[in-house]
């Protein structure tokens, strides 16, 4: 069945803001007096806040409770959005803008399925903010990946099954969602090594329309 939508993860797919998180989740950790590295921030792609709190936490000594967990993950999101006001369409990914337009053109549906909370606003500093037909985020959903459930909610939105869209991501955990969903799933960046995918490139530059929407 010819695919009729892809569905794209947002950060380091479309944009990159890893060194942005990284900033914030160091400078809580600092504040804590909790190690932190870029090796350990390599680990938190594509997994939500408190997720990636709980990786960071694991270990500790220190018991922290349910509130002042939120607490920190309230705060690292303070600084991390105060680091996305740097952003502008210029840090759009390579590749992204092209394949993009010639999905369009083809009339292929587009789509953000991403565990980010800050999805909307970033769309909106990147100026694509009304550009996908659909955008599932972390707002709306309770599991975040290697839960399928927000790349199967991005189809719902879509009006599509399954079987009819193509995930483009760059952690494995996100590859991982897509299988379970049942989609094709095209792996960029850190996940390009990713066993599982079908289709593989260092960036979008390398992953062609014919590639994503070939059965």
């Amino acid at each position: 069945m010819s695919k009729k939508a892809v569905i794209f993860d947002l950060d380091g797919v479309i944009v990159s803001t890893d060194e942005y998180h990284y900033r914030a989740w160091k400078q809580l950790c600092e504040e804590e007096g909790i190690p932190f590295s870029r090796e350990i921030n390599e680990r938190l792609r594509g997994v939500s806040r408190m997720e990636s709190l709980d990786l960071i936490l694991k270990g500790e000594a220190q018991v922290y409770s349910p509130e002042a967990k939120e607490e920190l993950a309230a705060r690292k999101n303070r600084y991390y959005v105060q680091l996305l006001q740097l952003l502008t369409p210029a840090d759009i990914l390579p590749g992204v803008t092209a394949l993009l337009q010639e999905l369009k053109d083809r009339g292929v549906g587009c789509a953000i399925g991403s565990s980010s909370k800050n999805t909307p606003f970033i769309l909106e500093k990147i100026g694509l903010g009304g550009f996908f037909d659909a955008v599932a985020d972390g707002n709306q959903i309770r599991r975040s990946k290697p839960d399928p459930e927000v790349f199967l909610l991005a189809a719902e939105k879509l009006g599509l099954r399954a079987e009819q869209c193509v995930v483009v991501e760059d952690a494995e955990a996100g590859i991982e969602a897509a299988l379970a969903a049942g989609m094709k799933a095209a792996a960029v960046s850190a996940a390009a090594h990713y066993p599982g995918a079908h289709v593989r490139g260092a960036d979008l530059r390398e992953i062609g329309v014919g590639q994503l929407l070939q059965d």
